[in-house]
């Protein structure tokens, strides 16, 4: 069964899924060839990150130009390169002197247990998912969410497929997506209908946690115009969206992390871009639950 496709992410942005299945990981690019002011919440106290000092209020760069997704634990972080190099090809990036510096960032989830632990993304993997870039990626099993798993509590004999997901709405005239990973070690559970869509596994609460096994990241993806500050305070408050959709999350385990883009070219209250933010947080997680176990 072929993957569903979400409907279309805001202009300017693009996202692409490099995927193994056979190892079960791969990686996910979000990307804003133009630019995007950026912003990130790491919530999760066991993250694995790149670049995400250069986005907090009160740095040098406004822009960023591309957001890494992936699997493989920290060695998936090779990826990287290659994103670099596909946006280098392509004249983006932040000018200094004669050379244009692209801005990258990224997240990794935890993985490498599911299937093949030397399966990781590495360079040619972040190169190839840019050149998959569209506005209509596909969501379920795929990219960094191909050996994503969910309801670990149990100690990973209930876990379930977690994946990649989408959702989109509006805010005034501007678009606003999230494009989330799910690889929790809690339950999904699904708001709207007030149901779980992967009840969480039963929890010895005198014993811990899944050790190692967890982590949510993501993007919220909008062409509303917001600055530095605001583009980080969507990151803060979009990770309501993983605490309503995850239970337990957050926890010291998880690297559990939300970055922010945004191309400016459409106006929206400010407000509503932030509510809508949370909201499509926990619409994307259970979209992307829902769709792996339909594939």
């Amino acid at each position: 069964m072929s993957a569903r496709r979400p409907d279309p992410l805001p202009e300017g942005i693009l996202a692409g899924h490099w995927s193994d299945p056979v190892g079960r990981t791969g990686c996910t690019v979000v990307l804003a060839p133009a630019g995007a002011v950026g912003g990130v919440d790491v919530r999760g106290a066991a993250p694995g990150t790149l670049g995400t000092d250069a986005l907090r209020p009160g740095t040098l760069v406004q822009h960023l130009h591309g957001v890494l997704l992936t699997g493989g634990s920290a060695f998936g972080l090779d990826a990287a390169t290659g994103v670099m190099r596909y946006l280098e090809e392509r004249g983006c990036g932040y000018e200094l002197a004669s050379v244009r510096v692209p801005i990258l960032a990224g997240a990794v989830i935890f993985d490498l247990p599911t299937g093949d632990p030397l399966a990781r993304p590495d360079r040619d993997a972040g190169h190839a998912a840019c050149l998959a870039a569209t506005r209509t990626p596909e969501v379920g099993a795929v990219g960094a969410g191909t050996g994503a798993t969910v309801a670990k509590g149990g100690g990973g004999s209930q876990a379930r497929p977690g994946g990649f997901g989408v959702a989109v709405g509006k805010a005034g005239d501007a678009s606003v997506a999230a494009l989330m990973v799910v690889n929790s070690v809690g339950g999904i559970f699904d708001q709207e209908s007030q149901e779980w869509v992967a009840p969480p596994a039963a929890w010895d609460r005198s014993a811990g946690l899944l050790v190692g096994a967890n982590t949510t990241i993501g993007v919220v993806a909008t062409d509303a115009t917001l600055t530095k500050e605001q583009a980080n305070r969507i990151a803060t408050v979009a990770h309501d969206g993983i605490a309503r959709a995850i239970r337990p999350a957050h926890t010291m385990y998880d690297g559990d992390t939300i970055f922010c883009m945004a191309t400016g070219a459409a106006a929206a209250p400010y407000d509503a871009v932030e509510v809508l933010a949370a909201d499509l947080v926990g619409s994307a997680i259970v979209e992307g639950v829902r769709s792996s176990a339909r594939s």
